[in-house]
């Protein structure tokens, strides 16, 4: 089936849910209809302009950048998965993560590297009680490197979250995140400098053939939540090198496939991984 026979036999309920707001995430998972769904794709994300030095904050006090892109999603999950809301005989989890979250990636190795260092801003916030950090290794605030560590964040929260799926007797969820790899043109450049971002589109896409399409994109995350060639796996990072798109559908599996994560992921593995996990835990009222 095309995407656009599928997309004519759907239907589609739009439903707001503030990712910055965790009392806005609570009224949209109680809105839900009381039935379990097949895949749940965590997609959304934010990134500042990169030279900002004001730290933005959530509704709850956290920082924009991971409190959007990862503690919101957290908190989601965690609803969901207590809702019983995502089918325990086979449910996907997909996460959208970046390989910028690896300092070893073309994309990770420009400006400060990705690094959630011991946690110690995390740390503090959970200890005080504020929730309030400003970067989750306790740094002073960077704007890019906090949409990096952001990532970073994706890819931990994926591979803690399968291993807590595995160890529950029943379940057989799997849970995957994956970079979609370089696209401008959509609404995360949105507060970059406009005239730049159209250059910088023009030329990744067009003169250098780095950047990646939306559709290729878009394509990668409905691999990984309906490809038959998926099944049964999780606990994986899924990258294709930068101008897969040339490849069409015939990318999906062949360039676009499981990668290894950056060595502080990897590392990240056990107690630092369950430690980020029981932080984000105190830190959204678990």
């Amino acid at each position: 089936v095309d995407a656009n026979t599928l997309l004519k036999s759907l239907k589609l309920t739009p439903m707001e849910c503030d990712l910055a707001d965790l009392s806005s995430i609570d009224e949209f998972v109680k809105s839900l209809p009381n039935q379990s769904f097949d895949a749940v794709c965590y997609n959304a994300g934010l990134a500042r302009n990169t030279g900002a030095t004001d730290v933005a904050r959530t509704k709850q006090g956290f920082e924009l950048t991971v409190g959007t892109n990862h503690l919101g999603h957290f908190y989601l999950n965690h609803l969901l998965l207590r809702s019983s809301l995502v089918d325990k005989e086979g449910g996907r989890i997909v996460v959208t993560a970046s390989s910028v979250h690896d300092p070893d990636s073309f994309g990770g190795a420009q400006g400060e590297p990705a690094t959630l260092g011991d946690l110690k801003g995390l740390e503090r916030a959970a200890a005080d009680g504020s929730g309030r950090f400003d970067m989750v290794d306790g740094a002073e605030f960077n704007a890019y490197k906090a949409y990096k560590d952001s990532k970073l964040c994706n890819v931990l929260f994926a591979r803690e979250l399968q291993r807590r799926l595995d160890a529950e007797e029943g379940c057989n969820i799997k849970a995957n995140c994956f970079s979609p790899g370089l696209i401008v043109g959509t609404g995360l450049f949105r507060d970059q400098n406009q005239f730049f971002t159209k250059v910088f589109d023009v030329a990744a896409t067009k003169l250098l053939k780095v950047g990646e399409t939306t559709h290729y994109g878009g394509g990668a995350l409905e691999y990984l939540a309906l490809s038959t060639e998926v099944e049964g796996k999780g606990g994986l990072y899924y990258y294709s090198s930068p101008g897969s798109s040339k490849y069409g559908e015939d990318a999906y599996g062949k360039q676009f496939h499981p990668s290894e994560v950056s060595k502080e992921a990897l590392e990240s593995d056990g107690g630092k991984g369950k430690r980020f996990w029981e932080l984000s835990e105190k830190l959204v009222g678990i």
